[in-house]
């Protein structure tokens, strides 16, 4: 993030999409992470539920605002090599600021539709979560109340989020590879490799994000492994490929 503010050589829109990219990342990890590696050295692990409230929030909020980033970096993408000659009027920094703030709104408003419910929901005893930190699916499950048609209604909103994103996403990469392939094969070459870079992004991402909230495989140790990956491990990833 650093080199690129201060490199003038790298002020472009992708790298100003991946410092924003890096940006949320820092955010993710740091919004369950040093919780859960403190209560790995308690005896009890308690959170409030502000607290608790607050991962979910954040949870929400972030993997919406990057969804969005990814979305915006494969238009990027998409205008750089399928309209080169109108890249630079296309991708502006007043479009590439505009894209990001549309990030921040759809991310902040998928959190908000999500933690406006479950903060009214009746909790009872006990309220004890199987996890490494607070996630929606388990906060309503501590509900005393019938929860079903709740949980189909939350994930549907999680499940707009993320395939109207994947569907964007292959739409562009779609067309980036018909339209590279339809000139040259050398760029073809290159075309495939960056998209195969950034589609291992998505997958990862939003992989978990689908069984998790989307698709549910209720099974409590694959849901553990799912909810870590998606927080923590899937971040060291993401960069390399990026790069």
């Amino acid at each position: 993030m650093t080199l690129i503010i201060t490199d003038p050589h790298l002020h472009s829109p992708m790298y100003f999409f991946l410092a924003n990219l890096s940006f949320v990342d820092m955010w993710l990890s740091s919004n369950t992470t040093p919780k859960m590696i403190a209560d790995f050295l308690r005896e009890n692990k308690i959170i409030s539920f502000a607290g608790c409230m607050s991962q979910i929030f954040f949870s929400h909020f972030i993997a919406g605002l990057e969804m969005v980033i990814l979305v915006s970096m494969a238009y990027d993408r998409y205008v750089a090599i399928c309209k080169p000659l109108h890249y630079s009027t296309i991708m502006s920094l007043h479009r590439c600021m505009w894209l990001v703030a549309a990030a921040w709104t759809v991310g902040f408003v998928h959190a908000m539709s999500q933690i406006v419910v479950l903060v009214q929901l009746p909790f009872c005893s006990p309220r004890e979560i199987d996890s490494f930190f607070c996630d929606k699916p388990l906060v309503i499950n501590l509900a005393c109340m019938d929860s079903h048609k709740l949980k189909v209604l939350m994930n549907i909103d999680c499940g707009v989020v993320a395939i109207t994103c994947f569907t964007l996403l292959l739409i562009s990469y779609t067309h980036i590879l018909i339209t590279v392939c339809q000139n040259s094969k050398t760029g073809a070459s290159k075309a495939l490799s960056t998209c195969t870079a950034h589609i291992t992004v998505v997958v990862l991402f939003l992989g978990p994000c689908i069984f998790i909230y989307v698709w549910p495989l209720n099974i409590t140790w694959m849901d553990k492994f799912l909810a870590v990956f998606y927080s923590v491990l899937h971040l060291s990833s993401i960069q390399p490929f990026i790069h």
